[in-house]
């Protein structure tokens, strides 16, 4: 299948669970590679916080994302529905810190994606393909996810809070075309001891009795059950036979199982792929959930390297030689690190660094030993990730880029005299104000040698 997206905005009202601001969600068409992403429009220069699982600082009772000094809340239920309904690109308008919690389910957004229409967008959709089994295990709470091999996605959560109101339960979704029917409308829950600490602390203020399931799991007695009512606005409640307040009816006899599959798809959203695989999660949770996202980020991050391993052909023409390469970059000789370009596109480029004695550093750098610098090989995938930011600017030679970061560097092997490097410069998302943001890695044959995150922006030089 190829990516999709939404053919029309949509808008959604409601209010925050825990702050109680009323807050406006706007979801609008995105293009192929975007992702999902929130742009707080309360702000002034209305920042964008990417979708991005490395971006939680929060799983108290929901998922945080912080970006810089801005960050936005409760994103788990509006990231299942989006999931659920296997849409690829959305930018996600907000006008306040935190999703509207709506009626604790994600049905409100599937509908409003359904009101929007889908639409098909000229890229494929990549997958990430379990391929060997992934788990994650939190010895304390004896929380487990695992990812199995599958060829198509499914998941089966299982929860046991040891209650004797709420029993063991277990949900599974088999096809995901189910999502809507079955994951959907099911409400987040909460016990009874939980709604009231939460309330003295003053939080969920946005929570009332028709966006949560409230699990008795103490004895309490009309006088209490008539103190809380009151304080939650409704004229009385009480507990029915299976221990859940009389506020709402069950949807299903495992709703609770229900809603935490529900959770743990927005969660695992923040991998940026779909999923082509099978989940099996053991008391899941918010922490527990993220911890697992970041796992099989990183095992897709390795796996898509060694899928995409670039192969060099000496004899074929290349698409930039060094005169090409010396029309977009200011270095020249004895800086200029990039022999070639062998492959360019919009998304990714490929360069080729040739690694001989001749070079005037071995006569410095380890003399009896050269090894060629693993900062030049950082610097070389800068320059080779030069020719991609800068490939389809106007007045091509009268820009630069300057880097502004380098994240997750690591130095996997050493490259000597002899050895032909490969580059290979990847965006990780779309270039926006002129901020690139890539992923470097470097090949000797197929050997991973080297590897980074690079931020750089693109700067018009300055001709006087």
């Amino acid at each position: 299948m190829n990516q999709t997206s939404l053919q029309n905005p949509i808008s959604i009202h409601g209010v925050g669970l825990h702050s109680g601001k009323q807050v406006t969600l706007t979801m609008k068409p995105a293009p192929a590679g975007h992702g999902y992403r929130f742009q707080r429009i309360d702000l002034d220069d209305q920042p964008v916080i990417p979708a991005d699982v490395k971006l939680v600082i929060s799983t108290n009772r929901s998922t945080t994302l912080k970006s810089g000094d801005v960050q936005v809340s409760t994103v788990e239920h509006v990231l299942s529905a989006l999931y659920g309904c296997s849409i690829d690109n959305v930018l996600l308008e907000i006008d306040g810190p935190e999703m509207p919690i709506m009626d604790g389910t994600a049905l409100p957004f599937v509908r409003a994606i359904e009101e929007a229409g889908t639409v098909q967008l000229d890229a494929a959709r990549e997958y990430f393909e379990i391929t060997t089994p992934i788990s994650y295990r939190d010895e304390v709470t004896g929380t487990e996810l695992i990812a199995l091999p599958a060829d198509h996605f499914e998941a089966t959560v299982m929860i046991d809070f040891n209650s004797p109101v709420l029993g063991p339960q277990f949900a599974s979704l088999t096809n995901i075309e189910r999502y809507k029917s079955e994951i959907a409308p099911c409400r987040t829950f909460v016990f009874l001891h939980e709604l009231e600490k939460l309330m003295e602390m003053g939080l969920i203020k946005g929570g009332d009795f028709e966006n949560a399931i409230v699990i008795a799991d103490r004895v309490m007695d009309q006088e209490e059950l008539d103190i809380l009512a009151k304080k939650m606005g409704r004229p009385s409640i009480k507990i029915e036979r299976e221990g859940v307040l009389n506020t709402v009816q069950l949807h299903f006899s495992n709703e609770p199982a229900r809603h935490k599959l529900l959770d743990v798809l927005g969660d695992l959203a923040l991998i940026g792929k779909p999923i082509r695989g099978k989940i099996v999660a053991t008391k899941p949770g918010h922490t527990a959930n993220v911890e697992f996202a970041k796992v099989l980020k990183k095992h897709y991050t390795e796996q898509r390297k060694m899928v995409g391993i670039p192969r060099y052909d000496s004899e074929k023409e290349p698409v930039l030689d060094y005169a090409g390469i010396m029309q977009l970059l200011p270095h020249r000789y004895p800086f200029l690190l990039v022999d070639k370009i062998i492959e360019l596109s919009e998304t990714h480029v490929v360069g080729i660094k040739n690694i001989t004695m001749n070079e005037g550093l071995f006569q410095g750098h380890f003399p009896n030993n050269p090894i060629f610098p693993g900062v030049l090989q950082i610097e070389a995938m800068a320059q080779t990730g030069g020719i991609l930011a800068l490939s389809n600017v106007a007045d091509k030679g009268n820009w630069d880029t300057y880097f502004l970061k380098i994240d997750n560097t690591r130095f996997k092997a050493m490259v000597r005299p002899g050895d032909t490097l490969i580059l290979k410069l990847e965006l990780l998302e779309p270039i926006r104000r002129g901020i690139v943001h890539m992923q470097g890695t470097a090949y000797v044959g197929s050997k991973i040698v080297s590897e980074g995150e690079l931020t750089a922006q693109i700067v018009r030089r300055n001709k006087d």
